[in-house]
């Protein structure tokens, strides 16, 4: 297949806001593709690399851009530009910039404009054209004849994607059928959604709750079998060499084979949380066990031959208590109102976020964001998109301070402004934002430095109004920062549905 066919694909994606037939459109281009080049357009046309990171950043790959001039017909195949850049992300070691950048230069040199373009936004992360994971995988099971459901498991399951559309183009259902829950093999995390109120979570579920502390510190996945331990980050990133403490809990525990699902977080000598970027500091390749990393399991997805994935959450947390024993996160089963409340309050008093209410009687939802888990703060919070900064003044001259927000919209993953802040800014935040946001630079004019969608920022709000100054026709009240989230991409910020819901 020449590679034009998944530019033009794209661009037609991006062109219509038609869900049908952002699918029609990326169906057709997998059912043309052949075998072996599926995965790399799956990979593609979902904003990634099969080979993820390659080395290359925004300034080089512009630079490129300028210099090498694009060719007059498309000659490149998929196979061609899947070779090529398998060869940059090899290219390591000394000497290793100029090699690279003589690949890119042959690579752009053969690319059409309109390649170019495509490679320069999908080489930098930048690929939105309106289809996300879920558009992709909906595309995988028109091509293959296939249920929707049964990609998305199999996807959830498998971690990867085009893995699960290799399956399914070649094998049909049966094949995604075979897809298991693999030990040492990470799975997408189930997510929470913001609550209303204690007291609505509890009556929306009748009761039949398990309350647990919302913890501030860092989403983490184990695996362990036999005297094998993986540890993996809430993005499926392996972390296990920079955390040797958490592998020697978990080898352990009393057990042959075990999935947990928790968060860890470093704490003081009194035993409250430290900073949250305290924690996300030893997630560093080169971090230093300076501060003791501690684990809090909330869900035991295995054990010992077992999946309990689709088991009710009251058979796992029974599960979880058995194997974790004291690493087990403490939870308040079926509590009445009173009780929950006093939970909320010891919870707050501890040092924590807040209180987690989750349905005993729901799976675990890999990969989902759904009502069965919601976290209820003693403020609102929002995981928003950092779209540009304004130039300060007075005190806050020479820093990019006032912050454009975005949340997603989870049709296109496009970001939909919603708000500006500058309040919360530490000296030292002003001081980081000034120097990383030109990284991320997409434009800038007299006052504004405008941002790829690429940080995520954790904002505190007393609430949300109705507005027709911001596309999202909401404004933020009271916004004010509360840190930045490098555990979290653009495609886990919160949406713009979520926004609109604590109107």
């Amino acid at each position: 297949m020449l590679f034009r066919e998944v530019v033009q694909a794209s661009e037609n994606v991006g062109a219509t806001r038609s869900r049908k037939t952002k699918i029609a459109t990326l169906a057709q281009v997998l059912t043309s593709a052949a075998p072996e080049e599926r995965a790399a357009v799956v990979a593609w046309v979902s904003g990634e690399l099969l080979q993820g990171r390659i080395g290359t950043g925004w300034r080089t790959l512009t630079g490129i851009d300028r210099d090498a001039a694009p060719a007059a017909e498309a000659t490149l195949t998929v196979s061609q530009v899947h070779a090529m850049l398998g060869d940059l992300a090899e290219t390591t070691g000394p000497g290793s910039t100029a090699r690279r950048r003589r690949l890119l230069v042959a690579l752009w040199s053969r690319a059409t404009r309109a390649e170019q373009s495509f490679l320069l936004r999908l080489l930098t992360g930048e690929l939105r054209h309106g289809a996300l994971t879920g558009v992709v995988a909906e595309a995988v099971a028109v091509a293959a004849d296939v249920s929707p459901q049964a990609v998305r498991r199999a996807s959830m399951l498998a971690g990867q994607l085009p893995v699960v559309a290799v399956a399914a183009l070649t094998g049909g259902a049966r094949a995604l059928a075979e897809f298991r829950l693999e030990i040492g093999r990470a799975i997408q995390p189930m997510l929470a959604t913001p609550g209303a109120s204690l007291d609505e979570a509890l009556e929306e579920f009748a009761g039949e709750v398990s309350v647990e502390h919302k913890l501030d510190g860092a989403r983490i996945q184990v695996h362990r079998n036999g005297d094998r331990v993986r540890v993996f980050t809430r993005t499926l990133r392996e972390i296990t060499t920079s955390v040797p403490e958490l592998v020697d809990l978990v080898a352990s525990l009393n057990c042959t084979s075990v999935v947990l699902d928790g968060e860890t977080l470093a704490l003081t000598d009194s035993g409250r949380p430290r900073p949250f970027q305290e924690t996300m500091s030893r997630f560093a390749e080169a971090s230093s066990p300076s501060e003791l990393l501690h684990p809090y399991f909330f869900d035991c997805l295995h054990v010992d031959g077992r999946d309990l994935l689709d088991a009710p959450l009251v058979e796992r947390r029974a599960a979880l208590t058995a194997v974790a024993g004291s690493q087990a996160l403490p939870a308040l089963l079926r509590p009445d109102a009173a009780a929950a409340a006093q939970y909320f309050d010891d919870a707050i008093a501890a040092g924590h976020e807040g209180v987690m209410i989750k349905s005993l009687t729901a799976p675990y939802a890999a990969g989902r964001r759904g009502r069965s888990w919601q976290k209820i703060k003693l403020t609102h919070t929002l995981d928003l998109i950092v779209l540009g900064a304004e130039w300060g003044y007075g005190r806050r001259t020479g820093y990019l301070s006032n912050l454009h927000l975005g949340a997603r919209d989870p049709n296109t993953g496009d970001p939909v402004m919603v708000g500006k802040t500058f309040k919360g800014l530490t000296d030292a935040l002003l001081r980081w934002q000034t120097a990383e946001f030109p990284r991320h630079e997409r434009s800038r004019d007299q006052h504004t430095v405008y941002l790829w969608p690429a940080l995520v920022v954790e904002i505190a709000l007393d609430g949300v109004q109705s507005s027709p100054r911001y596309p999202g026709a909401v404004a933020l009240r009271f916004a004010r920062v509360v840190r930045y989230r490098p555990d979290k991409d653009p495609a886990q910020a919160d949406t713009i549905d979520a926004v609109r819901a604590l109107l």
